[in-house]
């Protein structure tokens, strides 16, 4: 394939070799000494030919010059460069457009916007924008992380949400990895709070398990007392009030809400924004199996207000969980992202993804 009369500052090829040095020798003497590799990454044959044919590398190089490159037609069979515009380039897709693909919000979006790092990222090639974008968003979670272990706490959520599968995840992990024991009270008012295998699982775990009364001994400096609420209404209600009430009436500072972001986009806000007025102070994701896309987890995760302890993958009663809330997100998200053409093929129009894809020079 030939290359046009002209070519921009910017431009970018994509050429598949047999070699590292082959791709080299190619870059130096198709593209000039201002061409740089921006992207690696091992391609396989397809169908039978994987049986005897060797991985080949695709390779993605820019050039930063006004001059043309030489005619681009590499020696070697079945070898030639493919011209395709820049990442910032009006056909190539944007690392917003990649970012609310994978099911990140405007609202998530605009608050990464508004990071001093988002002008250098948008620069980058997307595939390696992704990276530094969860970069970015580990290092903003850090001020959110404080590490207190949980002493006494409420577990809060809608109907539905799993908050007492949640509570037994966290009993699991307090019990056999922070090696910490306590006691769990189940809380009701003039409704009934099913507890399902609360009491079961607490009874196999050795903690003490009971209906509220009306002064629980106050939890020891190691240990923990965990109260498990009834659910609380999305709409104005006397039982969110009753809620408040008991929780401040018995010094619950700690109020652990639990998410279940299978739900729609509206209705995870509004029990967020349900579970702050609750006074609530960390989150708890649950169903994260069940969701198409974990970008939607970042708009409560960019908010900053809560401290995240886990997320929980499964409906077990004990592990299906991780606490490190953000990698587990960040990583997720940003493979949906960066997963399949991002752009039409036809122009060429595509990031360099996936596991053996990485960014460096080849060897001259």
């Amino acid at each position: 394939m030939s290359t046009p009369s002209t070519t921009p500052q910017g431009t970018c090829y994509r050429f598949t070799v047999e070699s590292a040095d082959q791709a080299a020798a190619l870059i130096r003497d198709r593209l000039g000494p201002k061409a740089h590799v921006l992207s690696v990454r091992t391609v396989e044959a397809k169908g039978f030919k994987r049986l005897w044919a060797s991985p080949r590398l695709e390779v993605v190089a820019r050039v930063e010059s006004d001059e043309a490159p030489a005619e681009c037609q590499a020696t070697g069979a079945d070898t030639s460069v493919e011209q395709f515009p820049s990442a910032t380039g009006a056909g190539f897709p944007s690392l917003q457009s990649l970012l609310k693909r994978a099911g990140v919000s405007d609202i998530a979006i605009g608050r990464l916007q508004g990071d001093g790092a988002w002008p250098v990222l948008v620069d980058l090639p997307l595939h390696r924008a992704l990276v530094e974008v969860g970069s970015v968003l580990k290092r903003q979670s850090s001020a959110q992380t404080h590490g207190a272990p949980l002493n006494r706490a409420a577990f809060l959520s809608t109907a539905g949400s799993g908050r007492t599968t949640a509570l037994c995840k966290w009993l699991g992990i307090e019990v056999f990895r922070n090696q910490r024991m306590g006691q769990v009270y189940a809380v009701e008012f003039d409704q009934p709070n099913p507890v399902g295998s609360l009491p079961m699982f607490c009874e196999a775990l050795g903690v003490p398990f009971c209906r509220f009364s009306p002064s629980p001994r106050p939890a020891p400096v190691r240990d923990f007392v965990y109260f498990d609420m009834p659910r609380f209404s999305l709409g104005d209600s006397e039982d969110n009030a009753l809620i408040r009430a008991f929780m401040n009436r018995e010094k619950i500072g700690q109020r652990v809400l639990v998410l279940n972001v299978a739900y729609d986009h509206a209705t995870l806000r509004a029990a967020y924004a349900a579970g702050r007025t609750l006074g609530a102070t960390h989150l708890v994701f649950s169903h994260m199996d069940e969701a198409q896309q974990w970008g939607r987890a970042w708009d409560f995760l960019c908010d900053g207000a809560l401290e995240p302890l886990f997320l929980s993958t499964g409906t077990a009663l004990s592990g299906e969980c991780t606490q490190d809330v953000w990698d587990a997100v960040v990583r997720k998200t940003l493979a949906a992202a960066g997963s399949g053409d991002a752009g039409d093929e036809s122009q060429g129009a595509r990031p360099v993804p996936g596991e053996r894809a990485h960014q460096g020079s080849l060897p001259a």
